[in-house]
């Protein structure tokens, strides 16, 4: 008993000693990023987006990006691409109505069944429901599985999501002035599919006193990067088979932006 507690002891204190250090390591981590970022790097010069004067963030102590002004890095993270902005909902309508109706027609096709399969599997791993003002505190990765599961939880059929996928493919394929970066499909993907079921709602007590709770996720950041590129892959295999088989959309005047 005595050697066994002795042992235990010995566990503890290295367990300590061990978060000690990480903790000392996390704050030293810390000061560097700090003093890196409120030191100018003038060889970053001015922001990659042509036109744009803008010196980069990293030149002005305001962080360490050295491609983009603080404008593009904040437009960058919110739509995929620091140029290009996110397609509305009225160009995107037209796609998607095109696309549901023609994955209806194509039921039967093996890589649709595939793709539709894939979206339940996204579905059945995504975990436990989480209350989107619950999100604080995890990884882009959990947030994306917890939009997954707010899309379970809704019963939102996944032949909303493939459309929406498919969509994605067939308005950057007609807009001529589109990114074909990855980055930019995955997020415009990203944040079809999160539209569907973005927020919680809660309501206490009835009537004039009643108190209700309205919170939405935000849509930027990794997250989208994650929740889109598994959006992507659920359709990669329709895209890879039917890509000239996909329709032409009737788009609203005057085309994408």
């Amino acid at each position: 008993m005595l050697v066994r507690m002795k042992t235990l002891l010995r566990m503890r204190g290295g367990y300590i000693e061990g978060t000690f250090m990480n903790i000392t390591m996390r704050m030293r981590r810390k000061a560097e990023v700090k003093g890196r970022v409120s030191t100018p790097n003038y060889d970053a010069a001015y922001c990659r987006v042509v036109g744009c004067q803008n010196p980069a963030r990293a030149a002005t102590g305001e962080g360490l990006d050295s491609r983009f002004c603080r404008p593009h890095a904040e437009h960058y993270a919110r739509h995929g691409s620091p140029y290009r902005k996110s397609y509305t909902a009225p160009e995107v309508r037209p796609y998607r109505k095109a696309a549901t109706d023609w994955i209806k027609a194509n039921a039967s096709d093996p890589w649709v069944v595939n793709a539709l399969q894939r979206v339940h599997g996204l579905y059945a791993t995504a975990g436990g429901h989480v209350e989107a003002f619950r999100l604080r505190g995890l990884s882009p990765e959990e947030r994306a599985k917890a939009a997954w599961a707010r899309l379970r939880k809704a019963r939102v059929d996944p032949v909303k999501v493939l459309a929406d996928v498919l969509a994605v493919e067939m308005i950057i394929r007609d807009d001529p002035q589109a990114d074909h970066k990855r980055e930019f499909k995955e997020v415009q993907a990203a944040k079809l599919v999160h539209r569907m079921a973005s927020g919680s709602h809660k309501r206490w007590g009835e009537g004039a006193s009643a108190t209700e709770l309205h919170v939405f996720p935000r849509s930027r950041g990794r997250v989208l990067r994650h929740l889109g590129k598994e959006a992507l892959e659920v359709g990669e295999l329709v895209v890879d088979h039917h890509r000239d088989a996909l329709p032409k959309a009737p788009v609203a005047k005057g085309g994408p932006r």
